[in-house]
């Protein structure tokens, strides 16, 4: 399984700290914010990853990451990304680097505290795709899904919905086969102009293909202030109790 981090974007939520660096090089405490989908990745025994990130910025990522010695890699992969276009977009830039094999990937602004290595190991003999879910108070905020009422399978993938079908928001964590890439290749640009994620894994659910896995343990999207400093306050106090 290769990993894959995505770390593009120009992070104008986060304006004007990202007029210094990239969002995801922000300290979350005490260590840069996509040190955590790193160590997510690592401590599932993924050892083959790349970082996809674009921007003004980029060079910044290797200053930081170098080689991967923090985390007892003996590399890193590095793709860089013209222009925004979506993470379905970002996801097409690591298609030489998975070839054959499969992968999983994570935003840098998500922190997971869940241990996936179960999970990635159980994706690796299987095919099609995985999404992560979890439970939220505020689902219109995300992609949601709408299960079947019958039998509680998957019916759809809602983007932002007015009126959320359930609570269980898809985080920024998803395992594919590589088929992905092929797919990724018939989407169509959303009203916004981009290739949505949310669409890809509605490909995968229309070929029957498409699981899911809850997140049980803290689950944090960094993209705003708010959930920002959250995130810096939970892990100040995790170290300070």
């Amino acid at each position: 399984m290769k990993g894959i981090v995505l770390a593009g974007g120009l992070g104008t939520r986060l304006s004007p700290l990202t007029k210094a660096t990239n969002k995801h090089l922000l300290p979350v405490y005490d260590i840069p914010m996509v040190y955590h989908p790193i160590r997510t990745l690592v401590n599932a025994g993924i050892t083959e990853i790349l970082i996809v990130t674009g921007g003004p910025h980029a060079g910044d990522f290797i200053r930081v990451l170098r080689n991967g010695e923090d985390f007892g890699l003996r590399g890193l992969n590095y793709a860089y990304q013209e222009g925004e276009g979506g993470i379905a977009v970002a996801l097409s830039m690591a298609e030489s680097f998975v070839g054959t094999d499969k992968c999983v990937v994570v935003l840098g602004d998500n922190i997971i505290a869940d241990d996936i290595s179960s999970a990635v190991h159980d994706f690796g003999r299987l095919g099609g795709a995985q999404i992560f879910v979890k439970e939220v108070k505020d689902p219109e905020r995300f992609g949601v899904v709408k299960y079947e009422p019958v039998g509680g399978g998957v019916e759809d993938i809602l983007e932002k919905p007015e009126n959320p079908p359930s609570n269980d928001a898809v985080i920024g964590l998803y395992m594919y086969d590589n088929t992905v890439f092929e797919k990724i290749k018939t989407l169509k640009p959303s009203g916004r102009g981009e290739l949505e994620v949310t669409d890809l894994n509605r490909a995968y659910l229309k070929d029957g293909k498409l699981s899911v896995r809850r997140i049980h343990g803290t689950w944090l999207d960094c993209g705003t202030f708010e959930s920002f400093a959250e995130a810096t306050t939970k892990f100040y106090n995790d170290k300070n109790e």
